[in-house]
């Protein structure tokens, strides 16, 4: 049998041909359709980052009025989704909820069944919309309050803000939570957007990739690092630990500190540098500086310890949790980002569609094992 050596966990693979997304983990580039992060993350909000994703292109002032007001139009959920939301366990976890949410979500879509590209952008305007809403409402039925009708005039982040808090965000908070939107917006092919692509490769409808795309998201391995940051520096801070001894007894413990070190990047995640920034200008404005001096010592240690640097889950911890969302939110919210790159990529799969089937590397028992009769068992 020829021998075929497939490296654990395809790392280095390259699967597919996409225009979508472009990283250079030596340099600590990351880029949509060619566009380096730092000048989105500088200059466009989500809604401008979403047109380039979806149409390989930055709009026009016209185009990006039209593109807002389309998703703005999208805010509505049929009330049968309002019921499951209210239906569902209130111990339920967001992420269990949204994976079902979304999947029901198909039912009641009236271009469920067509695959064709325009088909695809109209449910992804409703997708992006829709998964907003749907983590907004659930967390506020669980906690026994009123469900925040969407506000049309808003953005994207504003409007996801007022829907979980109902207050109006402030613009410091609309525009942090935008950019921590436009930062998770792709990634190229992570597990959850290369199993959207295998999904959609089947010529599954968008519903069943973005479906498959959430419980992907929802291993630990790939969504939750955030989650855990944030519960790490709770545990001090309920402690009265120093951050540093902490970590240090951590490390001679042989545990993993979440929040470091990256499967691409073997520099800075470009996406840390601004979450590290939002994080610090957030804790001066709210006057609340602990968890941001606590995370940047912790930084500096590991830092120094491990040669190991802050990636994008890092600084969004107390970034979101400075923006008062739950803990539990962390990887859901990742979701509201990520289908803007996860609609992207089913449509491109869906317009140069080929079945994704690799091979495997067997290590079994050599061929041809014999077959040993029951009774001689």
């Amino acid at each position: 049998m020829p021998t075929v050596v497939a490296p654990k966990g395809l790392e280095g693979i390259v699967a597919t041909s996409s225009s979508i997304c472009w990283i250079d983990g030596d340099a600590g580039v990351l880029s949509y359709r060619g566009i380096d992060i730092h000048e989105l993350a500088q200059r466009s909000n989500f809604e401008e980052t979403t047109y380039l994703l979806w149409f390989g292109r930055l709009p026009n002032q016209q185009e990006l009025a039209d593109f807002s007001a389309q998703l703005s139009a999208a805010r509505q959920l049929d009330p049968k989704i309002i019921d499951l939301l209210r239906s569902v366990p209130t111990a339920a976890s967001p992420m269990q909820v949204l994976r079902t949410a979304v999947s029901m979500l198909s039912m009641y879509d009236a271009d469920e069944a067509d695959c064709s590209h325009d088909a695809n952008v109209r449910k992804s305007f409703r997708l992006t919309a829709q998964i907003a809403m749907i983590v907004a409402i659930f967390d506020r039925i669980r906690k026994g309050k009123q469900i925040i009708e969407a506000d049309h005039t808003l953005s994207h982040a504003a409007n996801f803000l007022w829907m979980l808090t109902g207050e109006k965000p402030s613009e410091t908070a609309t525009r942090t939570f935008d950019i921590a939107l436009i930062l998770h917006a792709d990634h190229e092919l992570n597990a959850s957007t290369f199993a959207a692509r295998v999904i959609a490769a089947t010529l599954a409808d968008i519903h069943s990739a973005i479906t498959g795309a959430i419980g992907a998201l929802k291993g630990p391995l790939h969504g939750g690092a955030n989650e855990a940051t944030m519960r790490l520096l709770y545990a001090i801070d309920k402690a009265g630990e120093d951050p540093v001894e902490h970590v240090r007894r951590m490390f001679a413990e042989k545990k993993k500190i979440s929040g470091f070190g990256h499967r691409v990047y073997h520099t800075e995640d470009p996406r840390a540098t601004h979450l590290r920034r939002m994080s610090e200008e957030l804790s001066k404005t709210s006057g609340n500086m602990k968890w941001f001096e606590m995370s940047r010592k912790i930084e500096n240690f590991v830092k120094q310890e491990k040669k190991l640097n802050a990636n994008v889950d890092f600084y969004s911890a107390s970034t979101y949790t400075l923006l008062g969302i739950d803990i539990d939110l962390f990887t859901p919210i990742f979701a509201v980002s990520r289908i803007a790159g996860w609609a992207a990529h089913v449509i491109e799969q869906h317009d140069d569609n080929r079945l994704i089937r690799p091979r495997a590397e067997y290590v079994g028992p050599a061929y041809p094992a014999p077959y040993v009769p029951l009774a001689s068992r």
